[in-house]
């Protein structure tokens, strides 16, 4: 009987100390043998990692260009009205016709004005030989200093009546005060004018305006000077520069008005069309990358998602430096970054994923 237990209390001590041997063992392994095991537990933990599918981009010097709609507009126009009064006698030209400086547009009826002017000439021819007379008399002292002073006042009332009936028969003729379009005659042979009615409407499309709003964040970057190149909707190619930045917002839009001129030496381009501008602001470090990628952050931020140094998803916000078919120009983000391209969706900032990128998969620098 005591045979028995001994026998069996023999066992169980050689197996505790089997045990206990094959544990100190364990941890006298050879170190090779400890990093296989280590791997093997960090292979199935990242088993249970999120995959995405990463590439690698690296931000380039690419123009920063500012886009927007505008519309053209003459250089100056102006409505042409008369200075004096009458009755319509001649339109040299029609509507639309080109005119140069000088150039007659319309006549008034002279009426009375040279009777006028003749009897003007002959009080003037009058009222000189009176103050030569009495000039004679004031110096032999038989006329006062008070009547060669009357005799003066009235030479020089005839001589202002006489230059403003020639300044009034002048303008009997009314010639158009810059070269341009005659873009509308709103009188007919034969209607009276009154002084300040218009009778002509010319405009000058040389150079022309694209007129554009831009916002108060983009005014502060632009320039008078700055190139700009622009595009009629029907196709047609046109460049200018920046000639006029206004210094007070709309009061409706917040927005401030840019023009740009443009040569128009044929008048070939005509006012009111539309235009899309692309003014020149420089450069800007940016990356190229596909509307695909972009994602909403938790507080509905648009932005992309990247994988750090470390495998950690991180939400980064740009601003689009230019739109494009075939892709997207945006700044703001780090020179180089691991772009997540597709699963952006599925994972969240701060969490572990494992990219496509075989360096990262490996935990390689």
């Amino acid at each position: 009987m005591k045979s028995s237990y001994l026998i069996a209390g023999g066992v169980a001590v050689a197996v505790f100390a089997w045990i206990y041997s094959g544990q100190f063992r364990a941890e006298e392994l050879p170190k090779g043998t400890s990093e296989v095991a280590m791997v093997q537990a960090e292979q199935k933990k990242t088993e249970k990692l999120a995959r995405v599918r990463t590439q690698l981009s690296v931000a380039v010097e690419h123009p920063r260009n500012l886009i927007l709609f505008g519309r053209t507009e003459p250089s100056r126009s102006v409505n042409v009205k008369s200075e004096t009064a009458g009755r319509i006698v001649q339109l040299p030209l029609s509507k639309g016709s080109t005119v140069q400086k000088g150039n007659v547009i319309a006549r008034i009826a002279m009426d009375d004005r040279q009777a006028r002017l003749n009897e003007t000439k002959a009080l003037v021819n009058q009222y000189d030989i009176a103050y030569q007379a009495a000039q004679e008399l004031s110096q032999k002292q038989y006329r006062s200093k008070v009547k060669l002073a009357e005799s003066a006042a009235q030479l020089e009332m005839a001589k202002a009546g006489l230059k403003s009936m020639n300044i009034d028969i002048q303008r009997t003729v009314i010639r158009a005060p810059f070269g341009g379009i005659l873009e509308s005659q709103p009188v007919e042979l034969g209607d009276f004018s009154a002084v300040g009615h218009v009778v002509a409407n010319i405009v000058d499309l040389d150079p022309v305006l694209i007129v554009g709003e831009v916002t108060e964040r983009a005014v502060k970057m632009l320039k008078t000077g700055t190139p700009a190149v622009a595009q009629t909707l029907s196709g047609q190619p046109l460049s200018g520069t920046v000639s006029y930045i206004s210094k007070v917002a709309s009061s409706s839009t917040r927005t401030f008005r840019v023009e740009v001129s443009v040569a128009n030496p044929e008048n070939a381009i005509s006012a009111g069309l539309t235009a899309q501008m692309s003014l020149n602001l420089g450069t800007a470090k940016a990356h190229f990358i596909s509307p695909a990628v972009l994602t909403l952050s938790s507080d509905g931020v648009l932005g992309v998602k990247i994988l750090d140094e470390d495998g950690i998803v991180r939400f980064h916000t740009g601003s689009i430096v230019e739109d494009t078919p075939e892709g997207l120009w945006v700044e703001g983000l780090p020179d180089k970054i691991e772009l997540i391209t597709v699963g952006q969706e599925f994972v969240h900032t701060g969490q572990k994923a494992i990219g496509s990128l075989g360096a990262k998969e490996l935990g390689k620098s």
